[in-house]
């Protein structure tokens, strides 16, 4: 899950971290209020959208007077934002923050992570700071450095020298590193984050260490854990579909294809997105069901695939173990019936009952074509959208 700038902000306030004074705003008085609270002379207006790249694209202003404030408050709420991270139709600006301008002397990145193939939290710094990260990370490499942490050990002195020396910080900016990377390193532990990134990480002209910009990200399956996490949820942020499918503890992911893809097991899932694409179409989502799903979870799915414009086919792949064919055969015959079946319709199904959920599909009376694997059943979703096309 996902949260605005403002609210990481003040989630890593909550441990101590130094962030520049701010105020959320949802209207243009509250802008212009907020910024009279915080006092001049310079304020940054930041739009407030889950996608990167606002400066680029005109969301973050620089004024020197609360008029401006107002003005550049006006431009931006109810406005469309399009970043290289919104795709081509943007994001509405809901939401503002002001904050109080820093006299910025230097910037450098710094993000913590999850490293699955260490199994631990790494640091990632870089002296590129208040830039495009993949773009660093593509064209100059050897200015990313990367630093795992021992979880039984967690934030120790070799860490913030290794982190000093990659950033070229002198003994007083050393000395505020360590205190800044170890409440950092604390508020991702405690608050089960699976990113924080602080780009850019500033040295002020009075040689303050400060997280000017920050974009924060929890591990959702621990959300359950952090109710005041789940309370800062925007909604308006995030895909209906979406939204519906977490309602149901499905791992849904929307596309731009026009195939809808049900499947269990993340890996069966790519695999099944991947020949998709090898013949010549494109998956409309990402959908995993998971091993334990019932009837009401699968016709859950079903309907949450249907309910998408673009998806002119649905492929249905279950390699059952845990999950039961007959379970997803239930499941599609019930939706089906609910919702009405408008598109072509490919089901492969192999494992555990799958000679009852083959009868059940068969007994239903839907127009539904079988899929002996997973290429044959690929190639028939492809040419049956291509022949009603």
């Amino acid at each position: 899950m996902n949260i605005h700038e403002y609210q990481a902000k003040a989630v890593l306030r909550e441990f101590g971290v130094p962030v520049p004074r701010g105020v959320p705003a949802f209207s243009v008085d509250e802008a212009v209020k907020g910024a009279n609270e915080l006092g001049g002379p310079v304020w940054v207006v930041k739009a407030q959208i889950h996608a990167g790249g606002r400066g680029k694209a005109g969301g973050v202003k620089v004024v020197k007077s609360v008029d401006d404030v107002k003005k550049e408050a006006t431009r931006l709420l109810g406005s469309t934002l399009i970043t290289h991270q919104t795709g081509p139709k943007g994001k509405q600006v809901n939401r503002l923050y002001v904050e109080e301008g820093s006299a910025i002397d230097k910037e450098f990145y710094l993000s913590m992570l999850v490293d699955r193939a260490r199994s631990r939290v790494a640091i990632v710094v870089s002296t590129e700071g208040g830039m495009d990260i993949e773009k660093v990370a593509h064209d100059t490499p050897d200015k990313i450095v990367t630093i795992p942490v021992d979880p039984a050990t967690n934030i120790c002195p070799h860490h913030v020298r290794a982190i000093s020396k990659a950033l070229g910080l002198d003994a007083d900016l050393q000395k505020q590193a360590g205190a800044l990377i170890t409440k950092l390193y604390k508020a991702f532990t405690e608050k089960d984050m699976a990113l924080l990134e602080v780009n850019p990480l500033v040295v002020t002209k009075d040689k303050k260490l400060i997280c000017l910009d920050a974009k924060v990200g929890f591990d959702d399956n621990a959300l359950f854990r952090h109710p005041d996490v789940m309370a800062l949820r925007d909604e308006t942020e995030e895909d209906p579909k979406e939204i519906e499918a977490s309602k149901y503890d499905l791992n849904y992911v929307a596309l731009d294809g026009s195939i809808g893809c049900m499947v269990n097991g993340a890996g069966l899932a790519m695999a099944t997105m991947d020949i998709i694409k090898l013949y010549g179409m494109e998956p409309a989502n990402f959908l995993d069901v998971g091993g334990s799903a019932s009837k009401e979870k699968v016709a859950a799915a079903f309907k949450i695939i249907t309910s998408d414009p673009k998806v002119k086919g649905i492929l249905v792949n279950i390699f059952g173990g845990i999950m039961k064919c007959d379970v997803i055969a239930e499941g599609v015959v019930a939706a089906v019936k609910e919702v009405g079946l408008k598109v072509p319709l490919v089901v492969r199904l192999e494992g555990t009952n799958v000679d009852l959920g083959k009868k059940i599909i068969k007994e239903s009376g839907l127009n539904v074509t079988s899929g002996d694997d997973l290429d044959d059943a690929a190639q028939k979703i492809v040419a049956a959208v291509k022949k009603a096309a």
